[in-house]
């Protein structure tokens, strides 16, 4: 089995219009969903065995927050900042792990769940988590299709 939970980062703060994009932290809202959503996802028992998040502040903030819930150690990659669905899912698959996490933004998350869910999934809100699951041994056969189950967590 393969088993894909992407997570777009929790909401960010807009106060200053001078800080780079790229350097945006969560606000209080981020900063409080995060913690709720990593809790509800380490409470199914899941097993995941990489996280790889976008080196934005608001992404690898809330990247690990869900490492520290699911006690797995967060993998930063420049590539994944405003990448596209077809980037994140190589990297997922690149990643070789049964489960791994992509913390990243929109457009590229809400594509590509939407993509994996055919089309059950036409928006990822902030902190929402989307898990995909494929009975099947490899991502070269995982990545060809929709997942074969998914569901979506939001915190609201």
């Amino acid at each position: 089995m393969r088993e894909l939970i992407l997570t777009r980062h929790a909401k960010s703060d807009w106060g200053d219009p001078e800080l780079p994009d790229h350097d945006r932290p969560l606000n209080a809202r981020g900063l409080r969903d995060a913690p709720a959503m990593a809790d509800r996802l380490a409470a199914t028992g899941v097993e995941v065995q990489r996280i790889l998040s976008s080196t934005a502040v608001r992404a690898r903030s809330t990247a690990a927050v869900f490492g520290a819930a699911l006690g797995v150690e967060v993998e930063l990659d420049e590539e994944l900042y405003l990448a596209s669905a077809a980037k994140l899912l190589t990297a997922a698959a690149g990643s070789d792990a049964g489960t791994v996490m992509v913390v990243a933004h929109d457009p590229g998350i809400s594509d590509l769940a939407s993509t994996l869910s055919d089309g059950g999934i036409t928006h990822m809100p902030t902190c929402a988590v989307a898990r995909f699951t494929w009975q099947v041994d490899a991502w070269d056969e995982a990545v060809t299709r929709p997942a074969d189950t998914w569901g979506l967590a939001t915190p609201r």
